[in-house]
């Protein structure tokens, strides 16, 4: 793994358990600045989208972005975490239609070998019909996960060709204008999902 990005990686991370203690103790904190303002991670891409056509970042330049890196066959993390990202922004959805509206859901696999876009669609549908999936070449990961400081490697394979993937597991929240605003509490359920939504989109 790249040093420059592991570092970067820990660093959010830790930044995200302070923030996460912090909310711990003040059960009603004020609205403030976003966690990740002046993060240095993100940007524009470009990848392949579930059509085959190609999709970027920019495409959704406007909106609110949640964007995930994992891979469809992951047996347990992946659709865990989507499912509670998923059922979170129905539920803000649900309470705020018209803030709802503002916040394209995005995937991004990290195994592009078994992720064709037909696989992607069906594991994106089975999540919410607005949640996008795309994936791209070994080379155009590399970047995207860089700058959106995720890690992940393949793992070795068995005798029957399988694998797994390892990857980091966080949910960002972006903002319109493609800024970093917050991590998702995906391991505190969809309720929590939905009250970080309603704290940052507007």
């Amino acid at each position: 793994m790249n040093p420059a990005v592991m570092s970067r990686f820990t660093n959010l991370l830790f930044a995200s358990l302070l923030l996460a203690a912090c909310s711990q103790a003040d059960p009603a904190p004020e609205r403030g600045e976003p966690p990740l303002a002046g993060a240095s991670i993100g940007g524009d891409f470009t990848l392949v989208g579930e059509t085959g056509e190609p999709v970027s970042f920019s495409d959704f330049d406007g909106k609110y972005r949640t964007i995930y890196f994992g891979y469809t066959f992951c047996p347990d993390v992946c659709p865990t975490d989507n499912q509670r990202a998923m059922a979170g922004l129905k539920r803000f959805e649900k309470d705020s239609p018209a803030l709802g509206a503002k916040v394209q859901p995005l995937f991004v696999s990290v195994d592009p070998e078994r992720d064709t876009p037909a696989v992607l669609t069906e594991f994106t549908d089975a999540f919410h019909p607005r949640l996008i999936g795309m994936t791209g070449s070994k080379e155009q990961l590399d970047k995207v996960t860089s700058e959106f400081a995720v890690f992940y490697s393949k793992g070795e394979e068995t005798e029957n060709g399988g694998y797994l993937m390892d990857h980091s597991n966080q949910t960002y929240l972006f903002g319109p204008d493609g800024e970093p605003l917050a991590l998702l509490p995906t391991a505190d359920g969809p309720e929590a999902v939905a009250a970080e939504l309603a704290k940052w989109v507007r």
